[in-house]
Parts: C-alpha cells; sequence; structure tokens
C-alpha cells in the first residue's frame, strides 16, 4: 500500500521538531532522575509522591490553557512558553540537592507542558483531516519518540566514556531545550478572528464544564482510559523495578532506549493502522501489551527477559499515545478541541498522583511486584471493555 505523505504540513512538521529536541533533553534525564534522587537519599515512596505531586499541581494548567487557547484561537504563544519553562527547569534541578527544590522543578517542568500540551495538540488536528489524525499523531509521536531514544543512548555514552556525574548531564539538557524555543518561533499559524469571549476572565467552575456538554462517546473513551491511568504508575517505578532483579544503572538506562526505540519505530504504524482499523480497538491492543509487561515484569528478572518486556512496552505506547488524542479529537467540535483535550489530560495527570503513591505504598509496605501485578490487571479489565464498546459513526466530527 503506497502512502500520500501529503498530510505532513509545514507545522506539523516542525511541531514534531520541537517535541524531538525537548524529548532529548527529557529522556537524557528521565532514566537518570530516579537514580539521582535515590543517590540524594529520596525513597522509592518520595519519587512516587514529587512525580504524582508534580503532575498533579500541573494538571489544573492543561484544561485552563486549552480554555484559553480555543477563546482566543492561538495556539503558538502557549507553545513558545510552554517549551521555554520546561527547558530552563531541568538544568535548574540539580541547583539545589534538596526534595523541595526538586519539587518545585519538576513541578515547573510539568507546568511548561501543561502550557503547551493542549494548543500543541490542538494545532495537529486543525492541520488534519479525521481520516488521517492517526497519521498525524502517530508520526508526531514517531519523531517525539526518537528523541526519548537518543536522549538516554547520549546519557548513557557520557556516563560509561567520560564519567560525568549527574549533575553534569542536567546542565547538558539545556542545549537541546534551546533547540526546541528555536523551532518554536518557526511555527505560522492563521489570524484568528477576535470574539467578545477573548475579553472574559476563564473562572475555576468553566474548567470542568466542558464534561457537562461533551458527548457521551467521548465520556465513556475518557473514563475507561482515566481509570486505567489511576493504576498506572510513572516509568521510573518500572525502571526501579527492573533494577532490583540485579540489573545495573547502566542496564538500566539500555532498557529504556530499547523501550523508546520501539516506541519510536511503531508509533506512526499504529497511526496508521489505527485509521485503518479503528482507533478505538487498536488503543485496547495496545492495552493488553501494557498488561502483557506489567504481569510479566513481576515474574521474571532475566536480563534477555527485561529486554523483551521493554520491547513490548514500546508496543503498548505506540498503540495507545497518539491513537487516544486522535480518537478523542474525533468525537469533539473544532473549535474546542484544546479545551476537550486540555480536560482529558487534567484528569489524566491528576491521577499520578493517586497511582504514584499507591504504587509507592504497595512497594515499602509489601513487596515490589504488588503494585505492577495490579497495574496489570485493571488494564486487561478495560482492554476488555474497550474492545466491547460501540461508538457509532454518526459520533465523528469533521
Amino acid at each position: 500500500m503506497k502512502l500520500n505523505w501529503k498530510f505532513i504540513t509545514r507545522n506539523i512538521l516542525f511541531l514534531s521538531l520541537i517535541s524531538f529536541f525537548t524529548d532529548v533533553a527529557s529522556e537524557l534525564l528521565y532514566p537518570v532522575i530516579p537514580l539521582y534522587l535515590s543517590s540524594i537519599g529520596i525513597s522509592v515512596s518520595g519519587i512516587g509522591i514529587i512525580e504524582g505531586m508534580a503532575e498533579t499541581i500541573a494538571a489544573i494548567s492543561k484544561t485552563y490553557f486549552g480554555i484559553w487557547s480555543d477563546r482566543i484561537q492561538k495556539r503558538k504563544l502557549f507553545i513558545i512558553v510552554g517549551y521555554g519553562l520546561s527547558a530552563l527547569s531541568k538544568p535548574l534541578m540539580v541547583l539545589v540537592p534538596n526534595y523541595f527544590w526538586v519539587l518545585l522543578m519538576r513541578v515547573s517542568d510539568r507546568l511548561g507542558k501543561g502550557i503547551r500540551t493542549a494548543p500543541r495538540d490542538a494545532l495537529l488536528s486543525d492541520e488534519s483531516l479525521s481520516k488521517d489524525k492517526g497519521k498525524v499523531f502517530g508520526f508526531h509521536r514517531s519523531i517525539d519518540t526518537l528523541g526519548a531514544a537518543v536522549g538516554p543512548f547520549i546519557a548513557l555514552m557520557i556516563l560509561m566514556v567520560y564519567h560525568w556525574s549527574y549533575q553534569s548531564l542536567f546542565l547538558l539538557a539545556f542545549i537541546p531545550g534551546v533547540l526546541a524555543m528555536i523551532f518554536s518561533f518557526l511555527i505560522k499559524e492563521k489570524k484568528s478572528i477576535k470574539t467578545i469571549q477573548e475579553k472574559k476572565k476563564i473562572q475555576f467552575k468553566e474548567l470542568f464544564s466542558y464534561w457537562n456538554r461533551a458527548s457521551r462517546e467521548f465520556k465513556v473513551v475518557s473514563v475507561l482510559i482515566i481509570v486505567f491511568y489511576l493504576f498506572n504508575s510513572s516509568d521510573m517505578l518500572l525502571l526501579l523495578k527492573a533494577r532490583t532483579n540485579q540489573i545495573s544503572d547502566s542496564q538500566v538506562i539500555i532498557l529504556y532506549i530499547i523501550y523508546n526505540i520501539s516506541y519510536a519505530v511503531l508509533a506512526f504504524p499504529f497511526g496508521v493502522i489505527g485509521d485503518k482499523l479503528g482507533l478505538k480497538n487498536t488503543i485496547a491492543f495496545g492495552l493488553m501489551f501494557f498488561g502483557i509487561v506489567y504481569l510479566g515484569i513481576s515474574l521474571f528478572n532475566n536480563w534477555y527477559e527485561m529486554i523483551v518486556l521493554f520491547i513490548l512496552y514500546g508496543v503498548y505506547s505506540a498503540a495507545i499515545e497518539g491513537n487516544i488524542k486522535a480518537l478523542l479529537s474525533n468525537l469533539v467540535d473544532r473549535k474546542e478541541t484544546a479545551t476537550a483535550i486540555g480536560l482529558f489530560t487534567t484528569l489524566q495527570s491528576a491521577t499520578f498522583l493517586i497511582s504514584n503513591s499507591l504504587a509507592g505504598w504497595l512497594w515499602d509496605t509489601f513487596n515490589s511486584s504488588l503494585p505492577f501485578i495490579l497495574s496489570g490487571a485493571v488494564a486487561m479489565i478495560i482492554s476488555v471493555l474497550l474492545f466491547i464498546y460501540k461508538i457509532p459513526k454518526s459520533s465523528f466530527k469533521e
């Protein structure tokens, strides 16, 4: 089958490059952060709370800035500010080896993501047709995740060859962050039509009011996926679990690189599959693989078994991450895409404090396998429910 690449517009390409460089910076640090936090005396529960608090405190911003972006029909400003804040906060994390400072910087990083996420995804949706949403979001995720593979590879090489400290890696992450900011200025957007609503302040009750007017299909899909996220802890805990199986720090980073390569290679193909065979069923397929990985990591501990599990974890991410937003954007009016995606990502982020705190507590109180067994079982159940649920064709918006 010959694929027509005309769906990749200038803005889609630049947004993908911005995400690439941002992920180089983020993922250069992501597998190192839990190791760094452990080195300054923060427990597994403490790491879980930091990640959960950072996501939860920043969560409300995703809906707020989504509504704001829809209200003024602008995307670029939010993208520039959001990526800029994240680029600055990452290297500052090691300025003070203190729990509360680390928490503040993680919140700032996530706040930057909150500012940019809904407007960026809305712009991706604005630039694509309904029949191409899976391909567009899949292409973006592939380039984004390629950066997530390059980042930890750079970290591994520097740690192994040059024996840099963790602190030096945080400062190095500033470079790709600046490159992402430069590309964000190259985005071109159409001039918006001024409306009276622009001058109105966004009230707190508006942050969740979209739920009342959302379609039944949007609500059902959102609820099922949010329930899954309630039991899906941070990938940092998955890396720490692998580390308990007598795997070295370098091997942990290699596993993360393997996962991201798998994710990057498969994200676009799964976007194409989503457009052809159905976005909902592709997401359900991905959740089944999540269940296999999380149940498997609680049972296996061999190095080669870990490699297989992290490849399969890439299959899970590739099948769901882009397709979730593609599916939801097809269930809402184009003028409210940022608001709808912002609300969903806010609810998703709000689950992180619960999921990470629960996983950390189960790990510390019982054993390191229990949180993964629970997460895997829930993912399997949600996968089956998504397969069963039917979305009428009339629900999809053009």
